[in-house]
């Protein structure tokens, strides 16, 4: 009897109900070939001056960017794309200007 008036005198306390707790994690998305082409977009930039490994790295970034803009999320994908498309500018401006230079 004394542990009937214990557990009632508890669920006194509390109200008589029970919380269930539920944690909900979220699993953070991520889009590995859009960043991949972001960074190298990035680097083509950098690399301007280097004529061949621009190019090659150039390349790789607007083929990984242009696969990850069809996977979410897509915002460093589509920033890896026109990235790439400024790199492009850049790159025929140096080759048109060695062109001149060299005839």
């Amino acid at each position: 009897m004394e542990e009937n008036q214990i557990q009632s005198s508890t669920e006194q306390q509390t109200g008589g109900t029970h919380q269930t707790v539920i944690v909900n994690q979220e699993t953070r998305k991520s889009n590995g070939l859009g960043t991949a082409g972001f960074i190298l977009a990035l680097a083509a930039l950098i690399l301007s001056w280097a004529p061949v490994l621009n190019f090659i790295i150039w390349f790789l970034g607007l083929l990984f960017s242009f696969i990850g803009v069809f996977k979410q999320p897509r915002g460093l994908a589509i920033a890896g794309l026109v990235v790439s498309l400024i790199g492009i500018i850049i790159i025929v401006a140096v080759v048109g200007a060695a062109l001149t230079f060299l005839s």
